[in-house]
């Protein structure tokens, strides 16, 4: 059995179609229709249950398609090894993540990587964080950058961040004249705010609702968006105040747009932070440079205990409306401007 037959099998599946399987391979439609059947007879099994719309991989496709991830994978490896002896060349790390990790902050990474492995490049995509994960399983992305993230048999799970969680508040409110000399707010300070959250169904809001449920505080939700970007624009707009990760409040705090207030907590009382983590499909041999690179991210990993301090507006600052605007409840693939973010 080729090589061929069995990476355009896995870029079928991977891609979800028989069209876009067979242009990842530069063949027709036909002649990848042709060789996943030929696998099928060779294996005296159906691998694909075309009776249904979408179709569906069978069971014995699963066990098959997992395998061939691993061999076509192994020998792409050897084959990357071979030319390398014969001409070093880079390899490109492939990078999915939420939005709010930031474009800026990775951008950094990237350039970092690449003077530390020469001719290595990275390939970054933002996407709304179930995307990642199937990206991920299905060997489209190398790596995932996501939040909140709980580890199962198919994913394996790096942690990387734990970003404190901030109040986000307009300079005029009123919750900033109740700043203690700390330079916190108390959770119980929050009782009956008017509050834009995030979409129930991310974790982070799970994750703030704890919190605040925890403290015995009631907040008035006013909206609920699925990007960050979103929520500190109606922020910024007078919806109400909200609580997010304090690196994704940088830009705003320095133009005196918004403030950033920490939390001041009981003694021993866990902070609320961020979880972040570098994913991969767990048992896949990682090339060398996708190494290089989750030890670049660890080893720049922020500090949750940093307190932010109440920053006050500058005259000079005007205020900009945020510069990627984003839609909220947006499930479509992300460009660098725009995404679903936890």
């Amino acid at each position: 059995m080729h090589v061929q037959t069995l990476n355009i099998f896995c870029d079928v599946v991977r891609h979800q179609s028989f069209s876009r399987g067979a242009m990842a391979n530069s063949v027709s439609q036909s002649a990848a229709s042709q060789a996943v059947r030929q696998l099928e007879r060779h294996l005296g099994a159906e691998l694909i249950d075309r009776s249904q719309r979408p179709w569906k991989l069978t069971a014995e496709g699963k066990i098959f398609f997992k395998g061939c991830q691993e061999i076509v994978e192994r020998y792409h490896e050897l084959e990357d090894a071979v030319r390398r002896q014969q001409k070093p060349s880079g390899h490109t790390v492939r990078v999915a993540a939420i939005y709010s990790v930031g474009l800026h902050h990775l951008s950094q990474y990237v350039d970092q990587f690449r003077t530390l492995v020469p001719g290595a490049g990275v390939d970054l995509d933002y996407m709304h964080p179930d995307e990642i994960c199937e990206r991920v399983l299905n060997d489209q992305s190398d790596l995932g950058l996501m939040s909140f993230i709980s580890p199962g048999r198919d994913l394996t799970a790096i942690p990387w961040q734990r970003q404190l969680m901030v109040v986000a508040c307009s300079p005029g409110h009123s919750l900033a004249r109740r700043i203690t000399t700390k330079g916190a707010l108390r959770p119980e300070d929050l009782q009956g705010e008017r509050f834009v959250a995030f979409d129930r169904e991310l974790p982070a809001r799970r994750a703030i609702d704890r919190f605040l449920r925890s403290h015995d505080v009631e907040v008035e939700i006013t909206a609920e968006f699925d990007n960050i970007e979103t929520i500190k624009q109606a922020v910024d707009e007078g919806a109400g105040i909200a609580v997010l990760p304090e690196p994704t409040l940088r830009r705003e705090v320095e133009r005196g747009t918004l403030l950033r207030v920490a939390f001041e907590l009981k003694a021993g009382e866990p902070p609320l932070v961020r979880p972040l983590s570098i994913v991969h499909r767990r048992n896949r041999r990682l090339n060398p440079a996708v190494t290089e690179f989750i030890k670049l991210l660890q080893a720049d990993a922020d500090a949750p205990t940093v307190k932010p301090e109440l920053h006050r507006p500058q005259a000079n600052v005007r205020h900009h409306a945020s510069e990627r605007q984003a839609t909220p409840r947006s499930d479509a693939h992300a460009s660098a401007g725009r995404g679903a973010t936890q």
